[in-house]
């Protein structure tokens, strides 16, 4: 409970303002006494109204986010802290202006993680082009600690969405072209049968530089019948060295990938895991292509209204991240990690065979040799300090290394089982698990029905004609209904990539564009022959 209530007072412009009653006797009016709603509408009116997201730290009387809802198309949510104290303000004055409204939120008494999910829901930055905190500082006084809580919990939150719009603003055009052409390709609709298998002992082998010096040892647990799944990268390697996977996983949605493959003889009944995002070429280098989801809303859409995907973890940025994911999804309760260095060792780039070398070589001519295209990309990126600076590494982390290491480590932590890294020359990976047990993250998806059976073909048309059919909104996604809703969410991706190169666009004009550019790209797959 606070330590103070509220009164009420008439300004004298006729509005009703809320006053703190301080325990010293003291009183301290929310807002102005003279013209509290002029004075909101100037401070609104100083904000740019490009700002489509408002968080209000504060209640009071409503006159500042009213005045928001009224002179911007901005979506509104207020924050504050004690239910009893918020009930007095709703008992005191009329606040319909808020609640009617449907761009209007209140939060109460929520905690760091309902905040944070809140915000990670709901802020899109393709679609609100900013958010700002406004601060109602006479009724922060009275609970500084929350709000500052509060405050710092938002910035956690932005970074996130940041981050996460950065990679969508970089890939979405190319995501959406590879999923919807994927759709077409997929034959026969229905889960396959691969994440049906349980397999207790797994190796997982990525591509680094130490496992030059593992293979003797993966060829053992191969001897042992030992599970394999390999990143693409490290394809190449293995076959070179007389060792068949038993699958390969890819997640690059770009054309590189392809080089993975390139001079592999790759047996067609190794079945090939691919995000179905992945460039549609790779599944025609496998007799047993198993398409998964990631979190792409456009592919958790296909789950719920087409067919049924596996939802594996991609949300640690590599491949070796999501080799783990799939050998939690098939029941591993042993596993062993191979050449998982993140980091370059001795400035080798990745272990000898993989794709970088034969690459990096048919391009190279007299002005770009072999050795400066890999010092080019072995320097692309600047190095970091070592974490434990007594040490003399022979090896290098860059930010993104760093980042990956620190996601595998916090999944494996979480994982019901027995996780093993052999220890190479890269950096150390560190997997402690958590007191608090885990439960299997094998998880059901809502299996589709409606849709089940019909083609990729005929899922596409009504796709695109669900997309022509979305109503203007306003900057208020709440005018969509909830099917309306699952269709714009997936078009989301596209978005933040249109707006990367057209900054200037307005938010209704940007949404037109990005839905006429979806459904053109949509009709040149259907009218495109295999």
């Amino acid at each position: 409970m606070n330590s103070f209530c509220y009164t009420f007072e008439k300004s004298r412009s006729g509005e009703i303002v809320p006053i703190i009653n301080l325990p010293d006797g003291k009183t301290q009016p929310l807002h102005s006494l003279v013209d509290p709603k002029r004075e909101a509408q100037r401070y609104i009116t100083s904000i740019t109204k490009d700002i489509g997201f408002m968080v209000f730290l504060g209640l009071g009387g409503g006159f500042f986010p009213e005045a928001a809802l009224e002179l911007t198309n901005s979506q509104v949510v207020i924050i504050d802290f004690d239910k009893d104290s918020v009930a007095q303000l709703f008992a005191g004055k009329d606040y319909s202006k808020l609640t009617d409204n449907s761009r209007f939120t209140l939060l109460t008494d929520p905690n760091s993680d309902e905040l944070k999910s809140f915000l990670l829901a709901y802020y899109k930055p393709a679609l609100y082009n900013g958010l700002k905190t406004i601060p109602l500082r006479t009724r922060i006084e009275q609970d500084r600690k929350k709000f500052e809580k509060a405050a710092a919990t938002i910035q956690e939150a932005l970074e996130i969405i940041q981050s996460d719009f950065s990679v969508q603003s970089h890939f979405g055009l190319r995501w959406f072209s590879n999923i919807i052409r994927n759709v077409k390709n997929i034959k026969e609709p229905g889960e396959n049968i691969f994440f049906t298998n349980q397999i207790d002992e797994v190796a997982i082998v990525a591509a680094g530089p130490s496992l030059d010096s593992q293979l003797d040892i993966l060829i053992e647990k191969k001897i042992k019948k030992t599970f394999i799944i390999c990143s693409d990268t490290a394809l190449p390697v293995l076959l070179n060295n007389g060792i068949e996977p038993d699958a390969v996983v890819s997640i690059d949605c770009q054309f590189i990938s392809y080089y993975h493959f390139l001079g592999c003889k790759l047996k067609q009944n190794i079945p090939l895991i691919l995000d179905i995002t992945s460039p549609p070429m790779l599944s025609s280098l496998s007799m047993s292509p198993v398409f998964f989801s990631s979190s792409h809303p456009l592919a958790l859409y296909l789950c719920k209204h087409w067919q049924h995907f596996r939802q594996l973890d991609t949300s640690g940025g590599n491949v070796t991240y999501t080799c783990l994911s799939l050998a939690e999804n098939i029941g591993a309760k042993h596993i062993t990690l191979f050449g998982a260095d993140f980091a370059y060792v001795n400035c080798q780039t990745y272990a000898k065979g993989t794709y970088i070398n034969s690459y990096f070589s048919n391009k190279q001519n007299r002005l770009t040799t072999l050795e400066a295209q890999m010092s080019s990309f072995l320097y692309r990126s600047p190095f970091l300090p070592c974490e434990d600076s007594k040490k003399n590494n022979n090896y290098y982390e860059t930010s993104s290394f760093r980042f990956y290491r620190k996601k595998l480590e916090e999944k494996a932590a979480m994982m019901d089982c027995t996780i093993t890294c052999l220890q190479g020359l890269g950096a150390p990976i560190n997997i402690q698990k958590k007191i608090n047990k885990i439960q299997n993250i094998i998880k059901k998806q809502d299996t589709c029905i409606q849709n089940r059976n019909i083609s990729g073909l005929k899922f596409l048309k009504q796709y695109k004609n669900d997309i022509a059919a979305l109503p203007k909104i306003d900057n208020d996604i709440n005018k969509l209904n909830a099917e309306e809703k699952q269709v714009f969410t997936t078009l989301l991706p596209f978005m933040a990539a249109v707006k990367k190169r057209n900054p200037a666009l307005k938010t209704n004009d940007l949404i037109e564009e990005v839905k006429l550019s979806c459904i053109n790209e949509i009709e040149k797959v259907l009218n495109t022959k295999n």
